[in-house]
């Protein structure tokens, strides 16, 4: 998986063939096919592999409060994505083309994030639609600005993890509170103390150095 991952990170799909992994690998090349059938079922399962650690990052730590558990899987979201640039792309992008398959591994593990996320802000995994629909919003702008993030370019100045987690959890906290006008069934979670210190803490621990005159 880990070999995987680096060669599709570093060259395309269509330019790696199975003798080329095989290579790389240091094994028989039917012992790919033996495992994985195909170049495709090899790159599935690294596709596969990557969304099951984003997931377990993401959603670790189950039994912490809510409000933690919250920024919690904000954070696990961004240190996978921070340390794994290429497996994050495919995941967010769908992968080669528009890869049904790979569509259908994407779909899930924002279904289990929206799962996470709805679990720590109201207890429970299902919310109604309309609740649904902003928390989707939400996450999209989360992939959205978390590529950007990760693609700027080298030695360019960015904000650091904590302060961007610190960012999208506020701007989940106002998505929180508009569900609320519009969902009553769903009231946005308490503000407790410790979430605004947290976030106010981090914000002012990692904002950009600038130069003075």
């Amino acid at each position: 998986m880990a070999i995987g991952r680096k060669l599709f990170a570093d060259t395309s799909y269509d330019a790696l063939s199975v003798d080329d992994i095989a290579q790389h690998a240091g094994v028989a090349k039917g012992l790919i096919y033996y495992y994985f059938k195909s170049k495709r079922g090899y790159y599935l399962a690294i596709v596969e592999d990557s969304v099951a650690e984003l997931v377990s990052r993401a959603t670790g730590e189950p039994d912490l409060p809510n409000t933690e558990r919250v920024r919690r899987t904000v954070d696990g979201y961004l240190h996978y994505a921070e340390h794994h640039h290429a497996a994050y792309r495919t995941i967010v992008t769908g992968g080669i083309g528009s890869d049904a398959e790979v569509l259908a591994i994407r779909d899930a593990v924002r279904e289990e994030l929206l799962a996470a996320i709805a679990e720590g802000a109201y207890g429970r995994r299902t919310v109604p639609p309309l609740a649904r629909l902003a928390l989707v919003g939400w996450l999209s702008g989360v992939e959205g600005t978390t590529l950007d993030w990760i693609g700027a370019a080298a030695g360019a100045r960015k904000p650091g993890r904590p302060e961007l987690g610190a960012l999208l959890v506020r701007q989940l906290r106002a998505t929180l509170d508009v569900i609320a006008e519009f969902v009553p069934e769903c009231p946005a979670p308490p503000v407790v103390s410790e979430e605004s210190a947290i976030i106010a803490d981090e914000g002012r621990d990692h904002l950009p150095v600038t130069e003075s005159a």
